[in-house]
């Protein structure tokens, strides 16, 4: 099976130290079907992406004017919140970006996966923004292709990757999806200047485009009023293992 799964999965599974390791990670993809078919329907697909559809139909067509700081204008992050349920996420009145951190990361999230810039003060669709808008099926394999984001440092991209693979693999990968990733990353030689594990909070720092994303898309859900560990949603382990097989595009 090892020959037949991505480059860049290989790779995390060569960083391994220990050849058990690299054999039971390679188990565990195999028992979460990674290499099997990748099916989705549209109902499903447009459920996922809607934090992203909401934003790109909010700049169609104009664009939104964005403040001299950068950030987007009071009205829109109210909308945001509203519109997306963020509000309950976050403490305040949700009408600054900078002070509304859910509806500022989702923002920067879609401008990393290629949906949305700036440009000369206005935030605007980009070309495949503009083309996915409508189509969710396309958007949902479009966000798929970019996860993690491609052009990042070695450790970043082996943390998004770990952070998929627990997604895909879901309870065989433990209880808690972060403290899976913070171990493996130690497997992989990841671990503070002191030679310390990461915690499950650096990890997650560490992958934070993919979990933001994943968080965004349903993939992981918050469990006890956020006081229980992240779960992988059934929907979000097969858009986990579609991420794992077509990433980078």
């Amino acid at each position: 099976m090892r020959a037949e799964l991505p480059g860049q999965v290989v790779d995390l599974v060569d960083a391994f130290r220990n050849p058990v390791t690299q054999i039971e990670f390679v188990y565990l993809l195999a028992n979460a079907k990674i290499l099997e078919p990748v099916l989705v329907d549209a109902e499903t697909a447009a459920r996922m992406v809607r934090p992203y559809t909401w934003f790109l139909d909010r700049v169609d067509p104009e664009g939104i004017k964005l403040t001299s700081a950068g950030y987007l204008p009071p009205a829109d992050v109210e909308a945001a919140s509203a519109g997306l349920g963020l509000s309950a996420e976050w403490i305040g009145k949700h009408n600054r970006e900078v002070q509304t951190l859910p509806v500022l990361e989702l923002r920067e999230s879609a401008m990393r996966l290629g949906l949305l810039r700036k440009y000369r003060g206005m935030l605007l669709a980009t070309p495949w923004g503009r083309k996915l808008r409508d189509d969710p099926l396309g958007l949902w394999w479009h966000l798929a292709g970019q996860l993690p984001p491609a052009k990042i440092a070695r450790h970043v991209t082996h943390a998004g990757l770990l952070l998929l693979a627990a997604t895909a693999i879901g309870s065989a990968a433990g209880d808690d999806p972060l403290e899976y990733v913070a171990r493996m990353l130690d497997e992989a030689g990841w671990q503070n200047r002191d030679g310390t594990r990461l915690t499950k909070w650096q990890a997650r720092d560490t992958a934070a485009d993919t979990h933001i994303s994943l968080i965004r898309l349903g993939a992981l859900v918050r469990t006890r009023q956020g006081l229980g560990p992240e779960q992988p949603t059934s929907h979000g382990a097969v858009f986990a293992r579609a991420a794992l097989r077509t990433w980078p595009v």
